[in-house]
């Protein structure tokens, strides 16, 4: 599925910090309100997502501390640039994720922000569970022994090229 969605889409910003501090435990897509300038900074990839999280308020998504930098040829149409921002998703869903994250620990966490195909501005969003310091030490040492793993193979596969 993921080759599929990258033939479709064109990355703008990744929460790779997500991962290490998150247990990611279900991925939903939406799409996000947005202002002209705003869809023309995004086009020139001005757009953070490090510290970013969603909350649910009055039946709504909305997004907060998303940096989506001022557009360098603007002018006064140019907005905060870390303002809170309205996430388009069903209602179905959004009592979905309202009802997780009652539950302790839960969070609802930016992923990824990518234009699709026709144009269109989406966020994927992640239900996420903190993780522990010990969970995060288990993730780093898996990351770790899978880089070497790796290094062990290219350097075997080199030296049978040498042969």
């Amino acid at each position: 599925m993921e080759e599929k969605k990258d033939k479709e889409t064109k990355s703008i910003a990744k929460n790779r910090r997500a991962f290490f501090e998150y247990e990611i435990l279900e991925r939903f897509e939406a799409g996000i309100e947005l202002s002209g300038t705003e869809v023309r900074s995004l086009r020139e990839n001005n757009c953070q997502l490090t510290d970013a999280f969603a909350l649910i308020r009055g039946g709504e998504v909305w997004i907060h501390n998303v940096h989506i930098a001022p557009f360098s040829q603007g002018n006064i149409a140019n907005l905060n640039p870390d303002r809170k921002r309205k996430l388009l998703m069903h209602k179905k869903e959004i009592r979905y994720l309202h009802a997780q994250v009652k539950e302790k620990g839960m969070a609802i966490v930016p992923l990824e922000m990518y234009f699709k195909q026709n144009g269109l501005v989406k966020v994927e969003l992640a239900l996420a569970r903190g993780k522990k310091i010990y969970d995060k030490r288990e993730s780093m040492k898996q990351r770790d022994s899978k880089l070497e793993i790796e290094r062990a193979l290219k350097e075997r596969s080199n030296n049978k090229k040498e042969i």
